[in-house]
């Protein structure tokens, strides 16, 4: 089968579409035919060598996948030959096949596209768990998203406002700020031309927000713990800027805050936590409240473009891999 493959950390050509054997399904696993595969942060940070999780070079990148199932190990019982599915393969998903753990195989309803199977695994899951699990989310409460306009923001903003919650989004390039309006941010701030923490103090006359979401790190995510309010949450998940400052500990003490560096992984291993998400998510998406932003399939062949238009921060929404075009 082809497979993009990055023989060892490097830039964007790192990226190589070579022919490699057919996997076979162990027991317990799902053997998929790709028909997209969804292409996100961190599968750049798989390839630049930066990926915080150990990496075995060489390597497939891709994390989620969607297509139909083409074969069956030994013990499967949960999906069938011919069923569509959307999956989380542990790596491997920049291919025309891959195989995947039986728990991290969902079946999509006829209502799901193949192209949005792929597109909301990762960023949809990781909202609701920050939102739901690691936060007690409730109608009233004031939501900061940083990186407003990227895939995770946009997923927040909207299952904050469908709690019924208001939201202030950040960007900090021009133009992305409309989806987040659009799906219902209250206000939108520039990084670059205001000052955040003051316009948040003014919106909430002066008691801070609820909680904060942030992908960016560095002195955003320091700047953050002022914005938000005594007893309020701030929930990390990346770090675009840069890491962390050294200084947590200090920083939610004045107002006895608390903060999470959260990972999707973590809530892999608990089958019932994974299913109330993906259960979640899933009858959104049939409900048409939740919409998931794909901004295109980008062909199999043209690999290396999809992850130079992901660096480039202009990109509002979703890029797909697409292994038949």
């Amino acid at each position: 089968m082809r497979a993009v493959v990055v023989e060892a950390p490097g830039a964007i050509e790192a990226l190589v579409i070579q022919n490699v054997p057919d996997p076979e399904p162990a027991p317990g696993q799902v053997l998929i035919e790709i028909s997209y595969a969804g292409c996100n942060w961190a599968d750049t940070q798989v390839r630049s060598g930066i990926y915080p999780h150990p990496v075995d070079f060489p390597v497939i990148p891709g994390f989620e996948i969607s297509g139909p199932v083409i074969g069956l190990g030994e013990g499967v019982t949960s999906v069938k030959p011919g069923d569509r599915v959307t999956a989380i393969p542990s790596m491997g998903g920049y291919a025309q096949k891959c195989v995947v753990d039986e728990a991290l195989v969902t079946k999509i309803p006829d209502e799901v596209g193949l192209d949005v199977a792929a597109a909301f695994p990762i960023q949809a899951l990781t909202a609701y768990h920050m939102l739901y699990t690691v936060c007690n989310l409730k109608k009233d409460d004031v939501v900061l998203v940083h990186a407003a306009g990227g895939g995770v923001g946009l997923l927040v903003i909207q299952m904050a406002v469908h709690a019924g919650c208001r939201v202030i989004g950040t960007v900090g390039t021009p133009g992305k700020e409309i989806k987040a309006l659009e799906y219902g941010a209250e206000r939108v701030i520039n990084l670059n031309k205001e000052d955040f923490v003051a316009v948040v103090r003014d919106m909430t006359d002066g008691r801070g927000v609820d909680l904060v979401i942030d992908s960016l790190g560095a002195e955003t995510l320091d700047r953050s713990f002022d914005a938000v309010r005594v007893l309020g949450h701030v929930v990390n998940i990346g770090e675009a800027q840069g890491k962390p400052f050294d200084n947590i500990r200090d920083r939610i003490l004045p107002t006895s805050s608390s903060f999470t560096r959260f990972s999707i992984s973590h809530t892999m291993p608990d089958p019932a936590l994974w299913k109330k998400g993906m259960d979640f998510t899933l009858s959104a998406l049939a409900e048409g409240w939740l919409d998931i932003p794909i901004v295109r399939a980008i062909p199999f062949d043209n690999v290396q473009d999809m992850h130079r238009q992901l660096e480039s921060r202009q990109v509002a929404g979703k890029l797909l891999l697409a292994m038949k075009y």
